[in-house]
């Protein structure tokens, strides 16, 4: 309890100084393709005890200017949530990966999709709150503190860059 406590007041901590310093970002030029494949392969306890593979759709290296930190803490937040609620539909279950590259923007956007039941309609802009939890039959058991997506919101505001959360027929993406 007293790790998980420690993680949260960290959490916290770093989601204020997003939100109302305006981090100075280490921007650097990496892969993120490379970035991605290392996440999962760093997620794969918890992939293995869900039973669940991830498909990365990009497989060829993409060069992008940011924060590697930060990045990485964006989609590792992606990928938890996706696994956390990750479900057989129809017979399939997976995880996957797509990088999208907006050339008009200038950006990459990467999208990570599970399948499992939707968010609900009134869910859908709600699960960036802080400590807002979808689910309210799960428990911090699970690790989760409802903080993730709102770091990820508070990185992408500091870009200036979008940030969203889609319903598919058979998943979230």
């Amino acid at each position: 309890e007293t790790n998980k406590m420690d993680k949260m007041v960290k959490q916290l901590l770093e989601l204020t100084r997003l939100e109302y310093e305006k981090r100075e970002f280490n921007n650097t030029t990496f892969n993120i393709v490379e970035l991605e494949k290392e996440i999962v392969r760093t997620s794969q306890v918890m992939l293995d005890e869900k039973d669940v593979k991830v498909e990365l759709e990009t497989e060829e290296m993409i060069e992008v200017f940011a924060d590697d930190m930060y990045i990485s803490q964006i989609i590792t937040n992606y990928l938890t949530n996706a696994i956390k609620h990750v479900k057989d539909v129809a017979g399939e279950k997976y995880i996957k990966i797509t990088n999208t590259i907006l050339n008009d923007k200038g950006v990459v956007r990467v999208t990570v999709f599970n399948t499992g039941a939707n968010i609900s309609e009134e869910n859908l802009t709600r699960v960036w709150n802080r400590f807002f939890k979808a689910d309210e039959a799960r428990n911090r058991d699970d690790g989760g503190s409802g903080i993730g997506l709102s770091i990820v919101r508070a990185i992408m505001n500091n870009y200036g860059n979008d940030l969203g959360v889609d319903n598919k027929d058979n998943g979230v993406e």
